[in-house]
């Protein structure tokens, strides 16, 4: 009768400690998820993976949401939106380095852009200049590497190699130009900065011409056109790091 009660009194307490588990829903090892409630406190549930936002209101202050994980916003998404004749570049605003980055026509002095007047016909420029694009440019300075227009360069952020905002209109703008330059083909140069190993830079520097290409050949540009090139850290700017992270255009 002892060992009944005992093994009765066993079965009762299993069974206490089955519903009690049974009453936790446990939080999953792996990423994956159907619903908020499978993610770690503070995550989100976006296509059945744990992430930390689906809408940059997830973020705090100064943050947006950038492919599920939360970012400092970006301090720009063009050139008007920075002060003191500065570049919007890969979301930040800065001194500019040379003439291309400064639009057409756009002079680039002492780290601040002197942009071109915009126009509507000749007789809105100077006796020196054209109308040319919507711009007053002296269009006998020539363009990069024997083009008829200049190809402006873009910029990345620290270990990234998606296109941000500020950097599409220079592609778009770039699309144009190699549209209207017949008989020439353009290299496409990624570069990097000088951190990481020089194998994994030489990947970087692939990872962001190619998406650079591919957007191009989006807005019309033949690929056949396009050819990439991979530089990784080898040719620094010269500039800091901030301008090394880039990739550059050349006519051939």
């Amino acid at each position: 009768m002892r060992a009944r009660t005992i093994s009765l009194a066993i079965l009762a307490v299993a069974a206490l400690l089955i519903l009690a588990v049974a009453g936790c829903k446990k939080k999953p090892k792996t990423p994956a998820c159907d619903g908020n409630d499978d993610c770690a406190d503070g995550l989100v549930c976006v296509n059945k993976q744990c992430v930390q936002c689906a809408a940059s209101a997830d973020c705090g202050d100064g943050k947006e949401c950038k492919e599920g994980a939360c970012v400092a916003k970006a301090e720009c998404a063009k050139d008007l939106d920075c002060p003191d004749g500065k570049v919007c570049q890969a979301g930040a605003c800065r001194p500019c380095a040379a003439d291309g980055e400064c639009g057409p026509g756009g002079q680039c002095l002492g780290g601040k852009c002197n942009r071109a007047t915009a126009c509507a016909a000749d007789d809105d420029c100077a006796d020196d200049e054209d109308c040319l694009d919507g711009y007053c440019q002296k269009p006998w300075l020539g363009g990069s590497g024997g083009g008829t227009c200049q190809l402006a360069t873009v910029y990345f952020a620290l270990d990234d190699a998606s296109i941000a905002a500020s950097e599409r209109d220079r592609l778009d703008g770039n699309a144009a130009c190699i549209e209207k330059t017949t008989g020439k083909q353009v290299y496409v140069v990624g570069h990097t900065d000088a951190s990481g190993t020089d194998e994994y830079n030489i990947a970087l520097s692939e990872r962001r011409a190619q998406p650079v290409a591919d957007y191009l050949a989006r807005l019309g540009t033949d690929p056949a056109r396009l050819q990439i090139v991979p530089k990784g850290e080898s040719e620094p700017s010269g500039l800091g790091e901030e301008k090394d992270r880039r990739v550059e255009f050349q006519w051939r």
